[in-house]
């Protein structure tokens, strides 16, 4: 495996030749076994010095060239034919090679499908030029959009704070965490790739998206988007709660608000706590199409216990304390059926709370359905993405998706294109 790079990059013209006799070596009708020669050796050493250099190839003793038979002392008839090897070897699934040209320093831990100091290309993987302007611009609009919904909803509060107490009072929390992540896309949108992607650190290779923390930028943007988009989902959870607790046990407004104090810990340590613990493993990664920095982008563990795992919960601890809360006051209304006028309050709020809820939890679990999807499906776009590009590369093409047609190449285009979208218009859904 370690010499796949030298056989890739087709180095010398005796390279594969050289290998398949050193790795596969044939047996003549004798029993002896044909080694590679000692000119051949010599000749696969000097073609490839450079690339044996880059990717750090250890030569093993035992092919040392001066330890090989001389070419001649062979007998050439007894060469064996070593294609029919090479089509059998190439079927076999060799992993991922990073390519030259995406090479990154060493030291910055960045890792690009299991290669290390990796990183994808800054030109998107998967999105054609006009769909990725396409994208940034619906961004830029959204956010904005959003920015001045959450602003409007915080300026009312600021006028007459004491018309917002709880259970309303998690509202404006809640719209404060969208501010900035409106704020957030747009300062993404303003800057383009400049904090997303980072410039080729070899000279033949190409612009990289950032992964993990050494760029300062992209870090900032990570910490503060990744932090108020836990903090809303968490703000959200407590407003189910507020609302349980002034709907079941009945909890007046003064005494929901003495447990503020709890409510801010929760909501602000929570995130916090996860924003460390993705600065501490190095999760940082860039979004090329956005131009801010989120996590599992590319890390697929990542994605799932820190982006899908918090949206579960909180969709879930959330609908399930709503359908508590309405079914207490549902009881509570058949209870006062007499009283036409506190029923007729009751049934306005018990309204507002299902529009309320139902404007946050469609387009909520919508963006949970497009998680789950792609991260069951893009390992398949992954080794698709490696099929296409492997000659440019000069990399093993992957063996897992060895034949796609273009009707399913197309349809997973779609399909992550669909995704991907989705999750941007939940920005502008939740304002």
């Amino acid at each position: 495996q370690p010499f796949m790079p030298l056989a890739s990059l087709r180095c010398s013209p005796d390279v594969h030749h050289f290998l398949c006799q050193a790795f596969i070596p044939a047996c003549t009708e004798e029993n002896k076994v044909i080694r590679p020669c000692r000119e051949q050796c010599e000749s696969v050493l000097s073609d490839c010095e450079k690339d044996i250099q880059v990717f750090g190839v250890t030569w093993p003793p035992e092919l040392q060239c001066d330890k090989l038979d001389p070419c001649g002392f062979l007998d050439g008839s007894a060469t064996p034919v070593t294609t029919p090897m090479t089509s059998s070897s190439s079927k076999r699934d060799l992993g991922f090679w990073c390519p030259l040209q995406l090479k990154t320093k060493p030291g910055h831990g960045s890792s690009f499908l299991g290669a290390q100091d990796c990183a994808p290309p800054c030109s998107n993987m998967y999105f054609k030029p006009h769909d990725i302007e396409f994208a940034k611009s619906f961004i830029g609009v959204c956010s904005i959009i959003c920015l001045g919904a959450t602003l409007f909803t915080f300026l009312t509060f600021l006028i007459d704070v004491k018309r917002f107490r709880y259970p309303e009072r998690p509202i404006i929390f809640y719209a404060v965490c969208y501010s900035f992540v409106s704020l957030i896309y747009f300062i993404g949108f303003l800057l383009g790739n400049n904090a997303a992607c980072t410039k080729a650190s070899h000279p033949t290779g190409v612009e990289t998206v950032v992964l993990g923390s050494q760029s300062k930028g992209c870090t900032l943007l990570f910490m503060l988007l990744y932090f108020f988009s836990i903090a809303g989902i968490v703000w959200w959870v407590i407003l189910t709660i507020t609302w349980f607790l002034a709907a079941g046990p009945k909890w007046s407004c003064e005494a929901i608000e003495k447990k503020a104090v709890w409510f801010h810990s929760a909501a602000w340590g929570i995130p916090g706590a996860l924003t460390v613990m993705l600065l501490a493993l190095n999760k940082v990664e860039g979004d090329n199409i956005s131009g801010v920095c989120f996590v599992g982008l590319y890390d697929l563990d990542a994605l799932r216990y820190f982006v899908l795992a918090p949206l579960c919960v909180g969709v879930i601890v959330g609908l399930f304390l709503i359908l508590a809360g309405i079914v207490s006051l549902n009881n509570v209304r058949q209870v006062i059926q007499h009283d036409e006028r506190n029923q007729e309050k009751l049934k306005k709020f018990m309204i507002r709370i299902g529009v309320f809820s139902c404007l946050y939890l469609v387009p909520l679990v919508t963006l949970l359905a497009c998680y789950t999807y792609e991260q069951s499906h893009r390992t398949t776009w992954e080794n698709t993405w490696i099929n296409d590009h492997c000659q440019e590369y000069s990399i093993p093409c992957s063996a897992k998706v060895a034949v796609v047609s273009k009707y399913v190449k197309g349809t997973l285009e779609k399909a992550f294109q669909l995704s991907l979208s989705v999750s941007y218009v939940h920005l502008l859904c939740r304002c």
